[in-house]
Parts: structure tokens; C-alpha cells; sequence
């Protein structure tokens, strides 16, 4: 196998899962939010001295074979409302589209947007006195504090009037002045015709452009610098990586949890299940998802926070609950998320400065943590920060004593997540729910208890399954054309432009044509909700049945395979009981603190098996295995828990 590092960037920690001939390693590093391209070198430090025995970036650059990068900022940045505030230009004829945009989500719409639109006319602006008008619409948006504008016009022609506005603003605001203001136009993104969809679209790609583009551009200056011999490879929402220059900015969002999705699609065939719903635990978020039947759900026409897009996305929700959000109490009730403390300055257990409650300071104050060891012996505890932290935010507002706000803490945190699981998901009797990320084990007997689950999973690489997810993906470039005309003819001169502009895309990769497949199909709406495709041979033609349609887009993927698709199978069966390497004292729910035993998972064996109170834990990972709850260990070091009935 060739050297591949995989790191997938979360809004307190980055992972890094490194692959080659030797196995699957993994290593962690703080999250820098202020300069991402900080925590990525220093993940490609921590992993050369894995792989190396000491610090060597210069040789671990010249040797590997593919770098690939997932991140859950977009993600963040969107459940957080962090980014720049946008101004909007639409239709004088949709007077009504800034309702109907903030019907799909009000707080987002007016975080992002708010009153910072402008209406304009789509004749004026194909009219003699456009420029005074287009002038006017940026002057005002900008004068009323957008930093980044989104133009997004409705109707038929809206292609070719948000070409004639690009064509001013270039000729009024060249980009190579200072103060330019950016602009992006729907049409720039998606040739959808519904404007809400194509509007939101371009709103949310705008919102999370600048942080992506400053990072990523910056991190591939870096590694040019090294002579690095291939490309940094973007992770996709869509399950397939590209350059850095060939990636949109929305199509990053929600990346790393789709990472987990394509972990949680082989983890589950490995093991013969067929529905499996999944809690990925970071610090910000709990991402969910779910796979039935042989694959995770995967639609044309995706949901942010669930405002309906233009671009496929896997159907992951993101629930603002991770390991740093903040808890506080509000109307004497306890409340969780959706923001963060993030990695600085962290939970207050951290010592960075932090003085909020969060989880990770509830952990460590019941028992769940061995302050020293914490991280892999790479960070320790503070317990005096973590007990001032939730005795000011949490037990003295409700006048309770420390270990009952602990456990109402514990709680919340649990039910947050199970609920959101109800809502999102399917949940049967058959149901393993499998937990991964860095706080993903550690609550997941309580959540799977609260949401009526009596099997959870724990891949041995949990810790870091997000990149562990992203090894085998595809490399891609996806296109969309609307076809003006229903017929054969213009359906082969689009085809055979959209395969010209692929072959450029492609090269740019570093794959020349015939070493890269084509996939290609029409997609026709009928309206009322009823779309139906055609894929597309060789010789393709116009299908008969389309003409009627009152849109076709024709749809084509360019995509160099590299995944493989595994026969091994693995299962779960009772060996030998587990032997213990000590004890540790812990609050429970019902019996107050008590001494519990601790399993080491690499001293563990197949077959090994327990029963709880206990805690189960490795170098990334610790998850409490609850009173009436027992673990096994597979023939692969996978754990799978079972609830007594």
C-alpha cells in the first residue's frame, strides 16, 4: 500500500489517520482556529515521528503517496453563525423571495443575510442605465456593513442577466483594486432553476468561502515549499476529493462527517449489519446519520441545517453538542450548545483559559478521565478549573451540590442527542447505533439507552474514523449544464463540451485521458416533485419521454477510482472475560461514586468480553460502559456493547 495520510480537521481536534504497509496508525492535535494551516503542519509533524521515531517533514513530504483533508469547519462555522455578514441582490419581481429564503431557516437567514438586500429589476439591469443601477445596489449593501455580496436573479434568462451584472461589476470593481467588494452569482454555482434552492446555495457557499480559501490556499503554499510530489486532495460532501482549486467552498461542508458516513458504510458490511445509525462526536457537533439496507442516504438536492440546496449531499444532520459546547442555565433549566469553546481556549479542564462548563470538565469531574493520562499522556487535566467551571455556571444557579449538577449535566447532554436521533432517524430493534469521534464512546450507552438502542458499536479506530473514512475515496470532478434544447444534437454538443472541460480537470489531477472513467445521465423535471433520469452510452440520445419536460440537465462525472471494495468479514463472540489494569472511582447514577474497573482496548483480545460499571478506554477514547450494559472485543479489535434485557 502506498503512504497515505488522511487528517480530518474538527473545531477542537484534528485527527490524522496515516495508512501504508504496516497497518493503520493514528495521532491527534489541538485544533488552531486561528490558523488552520498551524494545526495541519503540526498533524504532519506528530505523524512523520509516528512513523519515523522522530520529527522529519521533509521525508515524510517527499515519500507520500496522497494527503487528503476533511474538516468539519464548514459545519461549525454554520451551526455557530460565525462568518461574514453577506449582502443580497435578487429579482425586483421576487419581492417576496427573502420570505420564503427565511422560511427554510429564520435565525440562519437573518444571521447571513438579514436586511441587507437590494431589489433590482432584471430589465435594468439588460437596459442603457444599468451600470448607475448596479453602482447603486453595491454602494448601498456595502455602506450597510456586507463584506461579501450574492447576486441571484429569478426567471428564465437569469443567466444571461447575472452574466450582464458580472460584466458591469468587473468593468466598475476590478478585482485588482483594494476594497473590491467579492461577488458571487448563483449562476456561478448550479444552473438549477428553482431560485430559493440556488439562492441559498450561493449564500452558504459565500458565507464559508473566505475561511476555507485563506486556509487551504495558505496550507498548499506550505507544502509547495517542500517540493510535495502530489497535491493536497480535498475531502467531498459528495464522497470523492479534488484539488484545492477545483473545490467549491459549500461542497466542504459537512466533509469530515461524510468521512464517517463511508467509515460507517464498511464498518457495517464488515459486520453484516443493515441499519446502523451513527453518532460522530467532535467538539462542536454530533453529526448523524444513517445506513440502511447497504448505503447511507445520499440526495440530488441536499440539506444545510436542513435548507434545501442545489448540490447532492449525504443526508447528515449536525446537532450543536460536542465535547466543548457550552452548558449553561437558562430559565432554571440546563441547556447545551449550539456554541462552543472550541480548542482555545477549551473546556476548563484544559488550562487554557476556559471558564465555561462543558462535558469534557463533567467527564473529568465523574471519575471518567485519568487526569494524566488524558490525550495519550499528551495533555494533562486540570480538575480545580473543570470544578470552578461547573460550580459557577451550572450547580450554584440551580443550588445544587457539584455531583447532582454533574449528573443532570450528563443528562441533558444525553437526551440532546437522543432526541435528535429520533427526529432524523429510524430507529428498530434491529438498530446498532455506532459511536465514533473523540467523545463519540464516552456517553453512548446513555444516549443509545435514552433513545431505545440496545447495541452500540465502537470501531477501534473511533477516535479518528472520519479520516480512517476518507483512505479509500474517489478522485472526481462533477458537472451540471441545463439543456436549452430537447433534442439529440444539442444534447452530443454539450456532452461533448462538458467531456472537454472534464479532460482539463482531470489532467490537472494527474490523470490523462483513458486512465479515468465517465459517468453521464439526464435528469428531467416534470414538476409537482417528479423527476426522472437517463443514463447516458456511448451514443447517446435525446430520450422521447423528456420532451415534455419543463427542464433537463445533463449531468456528468469524471472520476479516477481508487476504492476497493473489501470481501473480509469479521463478527462479535464471547471468549475469555477481560482482565482489568485497575480500578477507578467514578460517580454513577445509582450508586454514587464507586470504585468501577478500567479496560485497556490494545491489551484486549478477540473475543474478550465484560460487563458494567466499567470504563473502556485507549490512547483517544474513553467510553463508560454503563451498569447493565456489557462489551465485546471482535477478531478485528472492534467493540460492540449489548443492553441486558
Amino acid at each position: 500500500m502506498a503512504l497515505q495520510i488522511n487528517i480530518d480537521n474538527g473545531g477542537t481536534l484534528t485527527d490524522i489517520c496515516i495508512l501504508d504497509d504496516t497497518g493503520v496508525r493514528k495521532t491527534k492535535v489541538l485544533t488552531t482556529p486561528y490558523d488552520l494551516s498551524k494545526c495541519f503542519f503540526e498533524g504532519l509533524q506528530k505523524a512523520s515521528g509516528v512513523i519515523y521515531g522522530q520529527t522529519d517533514v521533509k521525508r515524510l513530504l517527499e515519500e507520500v503517496d496522497l494527503i487528503r483533508y476533511s474538516t468539519t469547519q464548514g459545519t461549525n462555522a454554520i451551526c455557530e453563525r460565525k462568518g461574514p455578514r453577506l449582502g443580497l441582490i435578487i429579482d425586483a419581481q421576487s419581492r417576496d423571495l427573502p420570505v420564503r429564503l427565511a422560511e427554510h431557516d429564520p435565525e440562519v437567514f437573518d444571521v447571513l443575510v438579514g436586511d441587507r438586500v437590494v431589489f433590482l429589476d432584471s430589465a435594468t439591469v439588460m437596459g442603457d442605465t444599468a451600470e448607475v443601477d448596479v453602482v447603486k445596489a453595491i454602494n448601498h449593501l456595502t455602506a450597510t456593513g456586507a463584506n461579501r455580496l450574492v447576486v441571484s436573479f429569478g426567471g428564465d434568462d437569469f443567466l444571461a442577466v447575472e452574466d450582464r451584472f458580472k460584466k458591469i461589476a468587473l468593468r466598475k470593481y476590478p478585482r485588482h483594486l483594494l476594497g473590491a467588494v467579492p461577488i458571487l452569482y448563483g449562476s456561478d454555482l448550479t444552473a438549477d432553476q428553482d431560485v430559493v434552492r440556488r439562492t441559498w446555495t450561493a449564500v452558504i457557499n459565500s458565507f464559508l468561502h473566505p475561511a476555507m480559501e485563506a486556509f487551504l490556499f495558505n496550507a498548499e503554499g506550505r507544502l509547495r515549499e517542500y517540493r510535495t510530489k502530489n497535491p493536497l486532495l480535498i475531502f467531498r460532501n459528495d464522497g470523492d476529493a479534488s484539488r484545492v482549486a477545483k473545490t467549491v467552498a459549500i461542497n466542504t461542508y459537512s466533509s469530515g462527517p461524510r468521512g464517517g458516513m463511508e467509515g460507517v458504510k464498511a464498518f457495517s458490511r464488515l459486520y453484516g449489519f443493515t441499519d446502523s445509525v451513527s453518532i460522530d462526536v467532535g467538539g462542536t457537533t454530533t453529526d448523524i446519520g444513517q445506513y440502511l439496507n447497504g448505503t447511507v442516504a445520499e440526495v440530488r438536492r441536499g440539506h444545510v441545517e436542513g435548507i434545501s440546496v442545489s448540490i447532492p449531499l449525504c443526508e447528515i444532520m449536525s446537532a450543536g453538542a460536542g465535547g466543548s459546547s457550552i452548558f449553561r442555565v437558562v430559565n432554571n433549566h440546563i441547556t447545551i450548545g449550539p456554541d462552543s469553546v472550541g480548542a482555545v481556549p477549551g473546556p476548563a479542564c484544559f488550562g487554557r483559559g476556559g471558564k465555561e462548563a462543558t462535558i469534557t470538565d463533567a467527564g473529568l469531574l465523574c471519575g471518567l478521565f485519568d487526569p494524566k493520562s488524558y490525550f495519550g499522556g499528551g495533555m494533562t487535566l486540570d480538575v480545580e478549573r473543570a470544578t470552578n467551571a461547573v460550580n459557577t455556571n451550572i450547580a450554584e444557579p440551580l443550588r445544587l451540590k457539584l455531583d447532582d449538577a454533574l449528573l443532570q449535566m450528563e443528562h441533558a447532554y444525553e437526551e440532546k442527542i437522543a432526541v435528535e436521533l429520533h427526529r432524523f432517524t429510524k430507529i428498530s430493534k434491529d438498530t446498532v447505533m455506532l459511536a465514533f469521534g473523540g467523545a463519540g464512546p464516552l456517553n453512548a450507552c446513555g444516549v443509545a439507552e435514552k433513545a431505545g438502542i440496545d447495541q452500540v458499536a465502537i470501531p477501534q479506530m473511533a477516535a479518528v474514523f472520519s479520516a480512517y473514512g476518507i483512505g479509500s475515496c474517489d478522485v472526481s470532478q462533477r458537472y451540471t449544464v441545463m439543456l436549452e434544447q430537447h433534442d439529440t444534437a444539442s444534447l452530443k454538443d454539450a456532452l461533448d463540451a462538458l467531456k472537454v472541460k472534464a479532460s482539463r480537470d482531470m489532467y490537472a489531477e494527474g490523470y490523462e485521458a483513458g486512465n479515468y472513467a465517465i459517468e453521464a445521465r439526464l435528469v428531467a423535471d416534470f414538476g409537482n416533485g417528479r423527476e426522472e433520469t437517463q443514463t447516458l452510452d456511448d451514443e447517446p440520445v435525446f430520450p422521447a419521454a423528456f420532451d415534455k419536460a419543463g427542464t433537463v440537465e445533463l449531468e456528468l462525472k469524471a472520476v479516477k477510482a481508487l476504492r476497493t471494495e473489501g470481501a473480509k468479514k469479521a463478527s462479535f463472540i464471547r471468549g475469555k472475560p477481560a482482565v482489568s489494569v485497575g480500578v477507578r472511582n467514578v460517580l454513577t447514577r445509582s450508586m454514587g461514586r464507586v470504585d468501577v474497573p478500567v479496560y485497556q482496548l490494545a491489551q484486549l483480545q478477540k473475543g474478550d468480553w465484560a460487563i458494567g460499571p466499567a470504563i473502556l478506554e485507549e490512547d483517544f477514547f474513553t467510553c463508560r460502559v454503563l451498569d447493565g450494559w456489557a462489551f465485546v472485543v471482535s477478531d478485528a479489535g472492534d467493540v460492540l456493547l449489548n443492553r441486558k434485557g
